[in-house]
């Protein structure tokens, strides 16, 4: 039992009452990082029940209720103040909002907090902000709730203006396509109805500027997930929206072949996120939008760990999958610094002074025996696997495939497959710095610290070739058979190795 509650100290959740659904989500902080442990979400459409009075109907509330208890029932152990519940939208447009809270807190065992739009907004950057590369340039967040559109600016980890606007995918659908039926016009009417509702923020926003736009939670994730099945896009376009704009009024709904993808239980409020969302686009003159993971849960979560904002969120998701997985520190660190002097060496020739392509070889360095905490055979293939599939905070997906191929790839044969997925600008370079950290780790085979001399390098073409100090190769006979062995596996690689 003493165990059990050190380990329940350890643990944070957040609770969003939203207008939507309820989420819950629960975190253990290890090594100064948030893994998420445990997720929960029921759809309660809380700002379904709020009435022409203002007043939360019974039924609503009750369901409501219920779900709280269920969420109380995993709280129970976790210590009060490392818990945070807030409730958006629906709770701050209830009028009997106080007697419902009472009852709420009783059910979930935690106290929660209204929320207010603009403190809704900055958490939302904040979560959204956690879960994405550290970027200087400002970026634009949007979120549509069930009952409200958080639109934020921000640098890095500091907002510069925020606006949360009255008009979400449950209030649009429920006022103007409340039996499913979705007509023109009653998609120009909503679509109308947002661009009212952008007018007063518009210039403001506009005439700050940004450089990237990202989307972020339920209704932005589901259209980014039928536009991929869809049209394979990565991102969300102008004319991927007109596309599934088409397709909802061919089919008068939700119902059609075409958004067999969609969970039932986003059908029904689709249309109206729809016409927010593509009157978002059209009001600011976006022309792409991806998408992030992070968002109002993991804002509060971020919020109430109260952790450094410039903190860079992979290097803390690297580090603790080092941990984790028990990968050997020295050995890491000698493969990285031997990668990253070979890199210097030819960076230039090779198109590799960018921040991310030396970012990404000292990461695929430090995790290239992660996988060994599996099984020694093939454990280049079973640190791909988990870098490619493991919650990595900080890493964009794109980013996580980038790691892994280098990781597949660090050994043994080669998968091209790993590579042809990413970007076509990154497949040559993707190449380029395999063979860098391939030959680290062949000249560190013997895990000795001061085993390796001084090199030379110099790059022709895609060749790659190292000089060692005379009469070194002739007294390290293994390592010359292991380079004589990456000659024979590059041959079907677009690099070759030359060395003397």
């Amino acid at each position: 039992m003493a165990e059990q509650s050190a380990e329940s100290r350890e643990l944070l959740a957040a609770v969003d009452l939203g207008s939507n659904s309820f989420h819950l989500v629960v975190a253990r902080l290890s090594d100064g990082q948030l893994v998420v442990v445990d997720r929960l979400r029921e759809m309660v459409r809380l700002g379904s029940g709020v009435d022409e009075t203002g007043r939360l109907s019974m039924p609503v509330a009750s369901a409501a209720l219920e779900c709280l208890a269920r969420f109380g029932q995993r709280l129970a152990e976790i210590p009060s103040e490392n818990v945070r519940a807030v409730g958006t939208n629906a709770l701050r447009r209830a009028r009997n909002r106080s007697e419902f809270l009472q009852s709420a807190e009783q059910a979930l065992g935690h106290s929660i907090q209204v929320i207010s739009g603009i403190e809704e907004a900055r958490l939302v950057y904040l979560g959204v902000a956690q879960s994405l590369p550290p970027d200087p340039e400002r970026r634009l967040v949007l979120d549509i709730g069930g009952g409200s559109t958080e639109i934020i600016l921000g640098e890095g980890m500091k907002t510069l203006a925020l606006e949360s606007l009255h008009m979400g995918c449950v209030s649009m659908s429920d006022h103007y396509f409340a039996r499913g039926h979705v007509s023109a016009e009653a998609f120009h009417e909503a679509e109308l109805a947002a661009s009212l509702e952008l007018r007063p923020v518009k210039n403001a926003f506009r005439q700050l500027g940004w450089k990237s736009v990202v989307g972020a939670s339920g209704t932005i994730r589901a259209v980014a997930h039928l536009l991929q099945e869809l049209r394979g896009d990565r991102e969300i376009t102008l004319a991927g929206l007109d596309e599934l704009k088409a397709m909802l009024l061919a089919e008068g709904g939700v119902s059609g072949p075409h958004f067999h993808g969609l969970s039932v239980e986003r059908r029904p409020v689709l249309p109206g996120g729809l016409a927010v969302l593509r009157q978002l686009f059209v009001t600011f003159g976006i022309e792409k939008m991806r998408v992030a993971e992070g968002a109002l849960r993991e804002g509060l979560l971020y919020d109430l760990l109260g952790r450094l904002a410039h903190e860079d969120a992979r290097e803390r998701s690297v580090s603790n999958m080092q941990t984790r997985f028990h990968v050997d520190p020295q050995q890491a660190e000698r493969v990285e610094m031997t990668a990253l002097s070979l890199l210097d060496l030819v960076s230039v020739q090779w198109d590799l002074t960018s921040t991310l392509a030396r970012q990404v070889l000292c990461w695929a360095a430090r995790l290239h025996e992660v996988g060994l905490d599996i099984a020694h055979s093939q454990y280049q293939k079973h640190g791909a696997y988990l870098l490619e599939n493991a919650d990595m905070p900080g890493f964009p997906k794109e980013e996580q495939y980038l790691l892994s191929a280098l990781v597949c790839n660090h050994r043994r044969k080669l998968y091209p497959e790993t590579v042809i997925r990413l970007p076509p600008g990154w497949h040559l370079k993707t190449y380029r710095l395999i063979l860098l950290l391939r030959l680290a780790v062949v000249l560190h085979r013997t895990r000795a610290p001061d085993d390796v001399p001084i090199l030379s390098a110099s790059v022709a073409g895609e060749t790659l070739h190292v000089r060692f100090p005379t009469g070194w190769l002739q007294q390290h006979p293994l390592t010359l058979a292991d380079l004589r062995q990456e000659q024979t596996l590059l041959r079907k690689s677009p690099v070759t190795l030359e060395f003397s």
